[in-house]
């Protein structure tokens, strides 16, 4: 019989990075896939992704629209969370947490201090730090992610095995009666 591994529970900040990634996977600006979750009481509120406004074409489809070489087609993961907050509505963006793929830019900082955020966790420095000092003036706790080797090795193996089948546990039957 095979032995059963031991699960390993990640952190809040385990567990959110690893949304984030997940999140940038649906970018659709090849020159950087990034993604954001914001999380208020360890409950996520939001979520984004680079890409264009809805009913808009994608760079993947029309190519890069750049201005002053950074490409002005899609809206930042950070931003893109911080409009679905907006338009879903039920929710405040005060006293929560952001968490980033990259540091945010200096556009997207100005938009995370006017929402009310006080923590953004950011996975990697992206270019330069001049956006994160803007946040930290603003009194905005910034943490740096740190990848924990446990949790990392845990995602792979969760990532890789099947669904386990239960034996014996009887079915549910959803046929219309």
């Amino acid at each position: 019989m095979a032995e059963e591994r031991k699960h390993y529970r990640p952190s809040w900040d385990d567990y959110f990075m690893s949304i984030v990634k997940i999140i940038a996977s649906r970018g659709t600006c090849d020159r950087l896939y990034t993604g954001a979750v914001l999380v208020k009481n360890n409950r996520i509120i939001s979520t984004g992704y680079n890409g264009s406004p809805p009913g808009l074409p994608h760079c993947h489809d029309a190519g890069h629209l750049l201005e002053d070489s950074h490409c002005v087609r899609t809206i930042h993961g950070e931003h893109n969370a911080l409009l679905q907050a907006a338009v879903q509505g039920g929710t405040s963006t005060a006293g929560s947490t952001l968490y980033t793929k990259y540091n945010p830019c200096i556009h997207c900082s100005k938009y995370i201090v006017a929402c009310g955020i006080v923590r953004v966790v950011i996975g990697k420095v992206y270019r330069n730090t001049m956006a994160m000092n803007y946040l930290i003036d603003a009194g905005i706790q910034v943490d740096t992610y740190e990848e924990n080797s446990k949790w990392t090795k845990e995602l792979i193996q969760i990532f890789s095995e099947d669904i386990p089948k239960r034996v014996n546990e009887g079915t549910i039957n959803l046929q219309k009666k």
